[in-house]
């Protein structure tokens, strides 16, 4: 009977982790912006909870912009860039039942509970007009992380590809 309930947490286990691991990028933008004006961007701040990853985070969306055709000015671009990365601890609680009666039967069974804790990490990135800061365009990504800093590498890769795949918009 314990082998039934520690493979059904396992199975659990798995589907947790395929679950919290899925890579939530989202989009939206001024529907009056002429996104063909724009060919020149500057950073502006670039905040996260480790200094390591600012960098990191530049360096990924200058590689995706310069695929784009922008190009990138220490100042007085037609944009600035700001982003900031932020990660949270998060908890799921697991139920599971070992199939011998438990309430749902009327019977007497066993039921185990269990904490799973994971961290999420969340990227926003904002595109300003140079000349009257308007908001022309958000992308945020969150995602499970890793205690593997290459993962975590890849893994923003991938959120940056996704957040400029339709970029730069056109009416």
């Amino acid at each position: 009977m314990k082998a039934i309930r520690y493979l059904g947490m396992l199975a659990a286990a798995v589907a947790l982790a395929s679950i919290v691991a899925a890579q939530e990028v989202r989009t939206d933008w001024d529907k009056n912006a002429v996104f063909e004006r724009f060919h020149t961007y500057s950073w502006g701040r670039v905040r996260t909870s480790n200094p390591l990853w600012e960098p990191r985070i530049e360096e990924v969306v200058d590689k995706e912009l310069s695929g784009k055709g922008w190009h990138k000015v220490q100042d007085g671009g037609d944009i600035v860039i700001m982003a900031v990365g932020a990660t949270q601890n998060l908890q799921e609680y697991q139920t599971f039942y070992d199939g011998m009666g438990g309430w749902r039967w009327g019977g007497f069974g066993e039921t185990t509970t269990t904490v799973q804790n994971y961290r999420v990490g969340t990227l926003v990135l904002d595109l300003y007009t140079t000349n009257d800061k308007h908001l022309i365009w958000r992308g945020t990504a969150s995602d499970t992380l890793s205690d593997n800093p290459e993962r975590n590498e890849k893994n923003l890769d991938k959120a940056v590809d996704k957040m400029f795949k339709k970029f730069p918009l056109k009416k």
